[in-house]
């Protein structure tokens, strides 16, 4: 197999890249340069830019507004928003919900979310993970029970990735509890602001309270707003998480952040000579790369496969990307710790409310960049879990692809 790009696809990385220093605010750009995230505001912003282009959904179907780009651009364009950086554009939309809307959702559905995905309009987030129903999803508990022309939804997620700006919410609910747990499910799209919706932060380790609970007390959601069919959400989820799984491997933010640790090793000092010349130091470089390139191999081969994968079934080599892309992402954050070294101190945000702006409390100690080193280490504990743990992605791997 030839994983070399050809001189139209260079070509066209090139174009990405202009556009992307022309149109992107210097301010964000090293916003994420330095680790620290990007405002509500900014990712609106910068998604709605991208969709005059015609390029916030560049992987959907043209007919959606996607793109009419070979896998291999595709990937191209997401690896250069990555390692440029740029704000990604909000995944519980462009990733999760909107392929399944266009997939399995009713012509009505289409027309009314679709294009409000692409220019933000509505900030989605995802109900799926429970107290007690995490990597064992399909144990979920919230119902959803006929009354009518409604459904009325009792019960409680967590886990809530930035339910605190979400207009909506995509959700699995039990409809039928007397089938087998992955087969009384189903998807429903619920507005946030419907009497008997609460949203409650959580507190995270590195301070921030990106993540929440969200409490359903009969809460009355229209039929019209089940996607695809009653007790059929289980089939959804899991073409969505095959989705979500390719993109946790995020080659892109990988590169980026190995460049970011050889520049700061190379002003950081052990004694007389810059971090970057320590042997030890190099070694865990060097093997971090190593594992990058072995992933970024891998990537492209199941690029390489989708033009003959049968449409809407997910690839279970997804959970390879999954597991690899995690792990090397946590390794990089480790890297910078040890760049940082003792001046990588934790510390308080002084926006509770808003974890993308969180800035320390107090003036740094150290360089300006050492402040987000500890907590994006430690908030990048998360990636081996979400999605889907690593664990239960190796028992993916071993049932679906070693047939074990």
């Amino acid at each position: 197999m030839d994983l070399r790009f050809t001189p139209e696809e260079n070509a066209f990385r090139e174009e990405v890249r202009t556009f992307f220093r022309e149109n992107l605010s210097p301010e964000v750009h090293r916003k994420l340069v330095d680790g620290r995230h990007a405002s509500k505001q900014d990712l609106v912003d910068w998604t709605r830019i991208l969709n005059r282009k015609g390029w916030a959904v560049p992987h959907w179907p043209v007919e959606y507004g996607g793109c009419d780009w070979s896998p291999v651009q595709q990937y191209i364009f997401l690896e250069e928003l990555q390692a440029f950086p740029a704000p990604a554009p909000l995944a519980f939309g462009v990733n999760m919900v909107g392929p399944v809307i266009y997939t399995f959702g009713s012509e009505a559905q289409k027309r009314h979310y679709l294009p409000r995905i692409l220019n933000l309009d509505d900030w989605w987030c995802q109900g799926f993970s429970e107290p007690g129903s995490g990597s064992d999803l399909a144990s979920l508990k919230t119902r959803a029970v006929r009354d009518g022309d409604h459904y009325v939804v009792t019960g409680q997620k967590t886990w809530t990735t930035l339910a605190q700006h979400a207009d909506w919410i995509f959700c699995l609910v039990r409809t039928d509890p007397a089938a087998k747990k992955q087969e009384g499910i189903s998807f429903l799209l619920i507005d946030m602001t419907s009497p008997g919706v609460t949203v409650r932060p959580i507190e995270l380790i590195d301070g921030g309270r990106e993540v929440n609970e969200v409490w359903f007390d009969d809460v009355r959601v229209p039929v019209d707003n089940l996607v695809g069919q009653e007790n059929k959400g289980w089939d959804y989820a899991k073409f969505l998480l095959g989705n979500e799984r390719t993109n946790i491997a995020r080659v892109g933010v990988s590169k980026e952040r190995l460049r970011r640790i050889r520049e700061l090793a190379s002003l950081e000092r052990i004694g007389e000579e810059p971090m970057i010349k320590n042997p030890r130091f190099r070694e865990k470089l060097a093997a971090v790369e190593v594992e990058l390139k072995s992933l970024e191999m891998t990537q492209l081969r199941v690029v390489a496969a989708e033009r003959t994968r049968e449409k809407g079934k997910p690839d279970p080599a997804s959970s390879v990307l999954k597991i690899k892309g995690s792990e090397i992402q946590q390794a990089t954050t480790e890297l910078l710790m040890d760049v940082v070294g003792p001046y990588a101190l934790p510390y308080v945000p002084e926006h509770e409310d808003e974890r993308w702006e969180a800035g320390s409390n107090e003036p740094p100690i150290g360089p300006d960049w050492a402040a987000t080193v500890a907590p994006t280490y430690f908030n990048w504990r998360k990636v081996s879990i979400y999605g889907g743990s690593n664990e239960i992605q190796r028992q993916i791997i071993a049932k679906a692809i070693l047939g074990l």
